[in-house]
């Protein structure tokens, strides 16, 4: 049983069938051969009180996957949600309280962990690269540099971060990069003639994006029609220049190696977009921990 929050508005966790398999896979992983440890010394109907709380500042994000371990291990366990995801956390915040029997508590209590750990410490970076563009227009993207499995969780993350979601799968867009355009060079089409084949070929609601490096590339880009061009560790000042031509005509992406020391900066030259592969691929774990004790039996 669940006492608790919602995620906040705006949010949307994965689909719960989505939901449910990732859970399983991970528990499968952990308890395949079950707990020797906790069978050989915990009894399994003694009642025990669990504490899940932040040893350190961040964004938390994680609460009902973390609550869905819970529940699939044992249903008896009493899961209460003191914060949900989005709250802000210090050192010592408490985020969930648990009741029932103990030993179904030790089981999950890493699982559960690892879930709220990354997906905490995904939100927390989005948050920070967030607040160093604050009062710019550009908005902060994930990319499809995600961890086999997870990428509907980490992208929920970024968005409980307050960043936006970039393409979820192949299927969401079509963006043309470096390597698309070398092969297709290779049989002599210009840039131009790339973007056009894809206009042509594309779905009406499909949207074309295309990796530009040079200034030469984003005005034949944009002649050709492209709907987004994606600026590819284009120094500053030709950032610049691309949005000067590009403004009005196309959405303006930035891309390539930005850091939080350098995210301001590329938002100054007006682009649309900041996608930073970090946010999911490099995280470090948000350090959350969990309190188990018995509990006196009725």
């Amino acid at each position: 049983m669940t006492s608790g929050k919602e995620p906040r508005a705006g949010t949307t966790l994965p689909l719960q069938a989505e939901l449910q398999a990732v859970v399983d896979r991970a528990l499968a992983e952990d308890l395949a051969l079950g707990d020797v440890t906790t069978e050989a010394l915990v009894p399994s109907d003694a009642p025990g009180k669990g504490t899940v709380f932040s040893k350190a500042a961040g964004v938390l994000c994680g609460v009902p996957v973390a609550t869905l371990v819970f529940q699939r291990v044992d249903p008896l366990l009493e899961v209460e949600q003191v914060r949900r995801d989005g709250d802000r956390l210090e050192p010592g915040s408490t985020i969930l309280h648990l009741s029932g029997p103990a030993a179904s508590m030790l089981r999950a209590e890493r699982v559960a962990l690892n879930f709220l750990q990354h997906l905490s410490s995904v939100a927390t970076e989005t948050a920070r690269y967030v607040e160093r563009v604050r009062g710019l227009s550009a908005r902060i993207a994930d990319t499809r540099k995600t961890l086999p499995g997870l990428r509907s969780l980490q992208k929920y993350a970024v968005v409980v971060g307050g960043g936006v979601n970039h393409r979820r799968s192949l299927g969401d867009g079509i963006l043309i990069k470096d390597n698309h355009l070398a092969v297709l060079r290779a049989q002599g089409l210009t840039l131009k003639d790339v973007v056009r084949r894809a206009l042509r070929n594309a779905p009406h609601t499909v949207t074309v994006e295309v990796e530009v490096t040079t200034l030469d590339e984003v005005t034949e880009a944009l002649a050709a029609g492209a709907h987004v061009l994606l600026l590819d560790n284009m120094p500053l000042d030709e950032m610049r220049r691309a949005m000067e031509l590009a403004r009005g005509r196309a959405v303006v992406e930035a891309s390539g190696g930005i850091t939080l020391e350098t995210v301001r900066a590329v938002a100054e030259t007006g682009v649309d977009l900041i996608s930073v592969g970090a946010l999911s691929h490099s995280v470090h774990a948000l350090d959350l921990s969990m309190d188990v004790e018995l509990a006196q039996a009725r």
